[in-house]
C-alpha cells in the first residue's frame, strides 16, 4: 500500500472524518488548558475532576433510558462544574489544603456516579464507552458540541492571557495589581472542567488525564515561556491525535489508548534525549 492510500483510506468513511477532526480538536484544546495545569502543579486537580463528572454522566445516562447521546455533554459539564466550585469554596480561607479538598470532592462525586449507574440493570457496554470513549460513535451534533466549547475556552483564555499567566507564576505580583485572584482561579478551573467535558467522548474519563497533562509536560522539557509551551504542546496534542488515529484503524486498537501511548513514547524520547544531552555536557 502506497503511501497515499495509507492515509486516505480510512478518510472514506464519514462517521470516521468525524472522529479524525474531534481526536484534533480534543488533542489541540487539551494541550493548552494542560500548559497552566501543569504550571500550577494541578495534575490531580485534572485527574480528580475527569473522575468527578461522573455522576452527571451517570444522570444524564439514565433520565436518557439508558442512552448514550449528546446530552451527556450537559451532564457531565453540571457536575464538572459543580466539583471545581465546590473545590474553590472549600479552599477559600485556605483553612483546607487544595490537594485535601481536592479528594474529598473527588472520592465523593466518584461514589456518588457508582451509586447512581448500580441503580441500572444494563450498562455496561454503554458505559465502557464513557470510560474509554467511543470515537468511531461521535455524531455531527457531537462534534459540533466539542468545536463549540473548544472555542469557547480558547476566546477566554485568549482574553485572559496575561491574568492567569500571573495567577499561574506569580500570585503576590498579581494580588498586588489588585487582580481578582480567587475568581481567575475559579474560572481557570472552570475551563479544565469544559475541556474535560469537551473530550469525554473521545477518550474517555479513565484516559483524560494523560491528553491534559502528557503534552504539557513534555512541552515543558523542551522550552520555559509559557507561550512557546502552549504553541508546541499544542501541536504535540495535535500529532497524537492524527497518529493515534490512523494506529486504531489499522491496529484495531482503540484510538484513546493509541493517543495515550503515542504521547508516552513522545514523552519518553524527550527524555531521552535531554539525558544525553546533560551527559554529553557535563563530559565537555
Amino acid at each position: 500500500m502506497d503511501i497515499g492510500n495509507f492515509l486516505s483510506e480510512p478518510l472514506s468513511y464519514v462517521f470516521i472524518q468525524r472522529g479524525m477532526l474531534a481526536l484534533v480538536i480534543v488533542g489541540g484544546i487539551n494541550a493548552v488548558v494542560g500548559c497552566f495545569v501543569v504550571a500550577r502543579g494541578m495534575a490531580f486537580f485534572g485527574d480528580a475532576l475527569s473522575h468527578a463528572i461522573l455522576p452527571g454522566v451517570a444522570l444524564s445516562y439514565t433520565a436518557s433510558g439508558s442512552y448514550v447521546a449528546s446530552n451527556l455533554f450537559l451532564g457531565g459539564l453540571g457536575a464538572g462544574i459543580v466539583s471545581a466550585l465546590v473545590i474553590a469554596w472549600l479552599t477559600r480561607n485556605q483553612e483546607l489544603k487544595e490537594d485535601s479538598a481536592i479528594a474529598i470532592v473527588f472520592v465523593t462525586m466518584f461514589a456518588l456516579g457508582i451509586a447512581i449507574i448500580s441503580t441500572q440493570s444494563s450498562y455496561a457496554v454503554d458505559l465502557t464507552h464513557i470510560l474509554f470513549g467511543s470515537i468511531n460513535g461521535i455524531s455531527q451534533d457531537d462534534l459540533l458540541t466539542m468545536s463549540a466549547l473548544a472555542a469557547i475556552v480558547l476566546l477566554v483564555i485568549l482574553l485572559l492571557y496575561k491574568e492567569f499567566l500571573l495567577v499561574s507564576f506569580d500570585l503576590s505580583l498579581a494580588h498586588s495589581l489588585k487582580l481578582p485572584v480567587q475568581l481567575l482561579k475559579i474560572l481557570l478551573l472552570v475551563l479544565i472542567a469544559v475541556t474535560i467535558v469537551a473530550s469525554l467522548q473521545a477518550v474517555g474519563i479513565a484516559l483524560m488525564l494523560a491528553l491534559l497533562i502528557t503534552p504539557a509536560a513534555t512541552a515543558r522539557l523542551l522550552v520555559k515561556r509559557l507561550h512557546h509551551m502552549i504553541v508546541i504542546a499544542c501541536l504535540l496534542g495535535i500529532l497524537s491525535g492524527i497518529v493515534g488515529f490512523y494506529a486504531s484503524y489499522y491496529l484495531d486498537i482503540p484510538s484513546g489508548a493509541c493517543i495515550v501511548l503515542t504521547l508516552s513514547a513522545i514523552f519518553g524520547f524527550v527524555i531521552l534525549l535531554q539525558s544525553g544531552k546533560r551527559l554529553l555536557d557535563e563530559r565537555k
